[in-house]
Formats: structure tokens, C-alpha cells, sequence
């Protein structure tokens, strides 16, 4: 049997190595784009405009339109075959008039489906928000794994929790995709699914701490049959939500593609943080309770 927890130290330098590029990420994106994030106009305050045209339109073709408006950094989507949805910064009604009749000139018949303004305070607010959904989710783990378990497995949930939406965070930091509200619900769904799969994980160690009580196992020897008894669960539910994931990147079109992108590097990271980070670091614990 594969010794997941003598080998530790290699998983640990794995984790330690993709913390330091995500913090790499943060810091260059503060010092040389101004933020850690490329936060959408659902943070940041902007307008969110819906066309429709007479004809199919490329979104290169659109986006040079926008330069002579200094728009060009918009975030520009196709929603369908002839729609287009452009999230910009304020775009005041004077402005968007003229955009409108440039378009038309350009390219035939437009319609304005639709205009949604978002104020910086509000995205300001929804930022928060977010950050304190985290945290809640974070603290309602915290009391759940405690009374299912003990505190030290909470600990240790938490670690690797953290771990992974800071990672999957950093990859995101790191390609400068857009981050919109679904970013958080993107989170959140990454932390549901880790806590899922490393509870599976611990209910087998503890139902293992009885069997082999009479048999002399060390607490890592009983982890590492736990882990090895849940291997083939673990890889089977990581490859279906992996390629359901992968289906909504390529087929579910630009609208969702974000969303999808931050999902499949928290699934992928959480699956490998539920068999070698959450139950090391509860070895470590446990041995380090024990010593004292």
C-alpha cells in the first residue's frame, strides 16, 4: 500500500510550491495591474450592456468599436449567435447614444436588449458580502466537524480548505480572468465539495481507530488504510464532476466560462487536498497531541 502519509513532506513542498506562485500572482497583480483580482463591473461598479444584431458579429470586431471610446478593455461576450453583452465602466447616457448609432453604422441593425448600471458603493457592499460568506462557511465547518468529530479534525479540515480556495484564487490571480459575483459561488461550491470528500475520508479513520483498536496500528497506519479503503471512491467522484465541469468550459459558452474554469481547479486541488494534505496534517496533529 502507498504510504501517503510517510510521504507527506513531498505533498507539503507540492502545497507550499502552488501557495508561493499564488501569492506571486497577488503580488504581481497589485504592483503592476492595480489590484490582486480582475474584479468585474459586479465589484467594482460599471455597465452592463445587451445587443442585438442583424447578423452574426465577432467579439474582435466589436471590441475595436469600443477603442474609439477607450472601451477596449470592456468585457465583451457573446450570449448567442448574434448577441453580444459588453460589461464596461460607467457608460453615461450621452455616450451610450453614440455607441449605439457607431454599431449601426458599423454593422447594420442593433437593438439595446437591455442596460444595467451597478454603483462602485454597491460593488463595494457585494465584496464584503462575499468575503463574509467565506467566513461563515468557514466558521459553520469549523462547529460541524467538531461535533461530528473532534476539533482537531476540524483543524484540520479547515487547513486544507483554506489551502484550496486560496490556490484555486491564485490560479485564477494568475490567467487575470474576470471575477464576477458567480466567482463566490464558484468558492463556496469548491469548499462544500472538499469538505464532502474529506469527510468521507475521516468517518473511514474513525470507524478504522475501532477495528484495528486490538491490533496495535499506529494512528498514521490506520489513516493510510482509510485512505487507500476510500481511494477508488475519491478518483470516481473527482473524474465526474471534473468532466461535467469540462463539459459546461467548452460547450456552455463564454457567459459561464469563467464561472466553469474557477470550479475545475477546485475540484481538481480539492480532491488532492482531501487525500494528501487534510489527512497529514491530521496525522501531525494527532502525533503532536499525542507527545504532549
Amino acid at each position: 500500500m502507498f504510504d501517503f502519509i510517510g510521504t507527506r513532506r513531498y505533498w507539503y513542498s507540492l502545497s507550499g510550491l502552488l501557495l508561493l506562485v499564488t501569492f506571486f500572482a497577488f503580488g504581481y497583480n497589485l504592483m503592476v495591474r492595480g489590484g490582486a483580482f480582475n474584479f468585474g463591473i459586479d465589484f467594482t461598479g460599471g455597465t452592463l450592456l445587451s445587443f442585438r444584431f442583424s447578423q452574426p458579429i465577432s467579439i474582435h470586431d466589436v471590441r475595436m468599436e469600443l477603442d474609439k471610446y477607450n472601451l477596449g478593455e470592456s468585457v465583451i461576450q457573446k450570449s448567442g449567435e448574434n448577441d453580444i453583452s459588453i460589461k464596461a465602466r460607467d457608460v453615461l447616457p450621452d455616450l451610450r447614444s453614440k455607441l449605439v448609432v457607431d454599431l449601426k453604422d458599423k454593422f447594420g441593425q442593433v437593438e439595446l436588449l437591455e442596460v444595467d448600471t451597478v454603483g462602485p458603493t454597491m460593488g463595494a457592499e457585494l465584496r464584503w458580502q462575499g468575503l463574509l460568506a467565506l467566513l461563515l462557511a468557514s466558521l459553520c465547518i469549523i462547529i460541524y466537524i467538531s461535533f461530528r468529530f473532534e476539533f482537531k479534525y476540524a483543524l484540520a479540515a479547515l487547513i486544507a480548505l483554506y489551502h484550496d480556495t486560496l490556490i484555486t484564487a491564485g490560479l485564477t490571480a494568475l490567467l487575470w480572468r474576470n471575477v464576477e459575483a458567480p466567482f463566490i459561488a464558484a468558492l463556496l461550491t469548491i469548499m462544500g465539495y472538499s469538505l464532502s470528500d474529506t469527510v468521507v475520508i475521516f468517518d473511514r479513520v474513525r470507524e478504522n481507530l475501532k477495528v484495528y483498536a486490538t491490533k496495535k496500528k499506529t494512528f498514521a497506519e490506520i489513516v493510510n488504510i482509510s485512505i487507500g479503503e476510500t481511494m477508488a471512491r475519491s478518483i470516481n467522484t473527482v473524474l465526474t464532476v471534473v468532466l461535467t465541469v469540462l463539459c459546461l468550459l467548452f460547450f456552455g459558452g463564454e457567459m459561464i466560462r469563467d464561472f466553469a474554469l474557477v470550479l475545475l481547479f477546485g475540484f481538481v486541488i480539492g480532491a488532492y487536498s482531501s487525500i494528501f494534505i487534510d489527512s497529514p496534517v491530521l496525522t501531525s496533529l494527532v502525533a503532536k497531541e499525542t507527545k504532549t
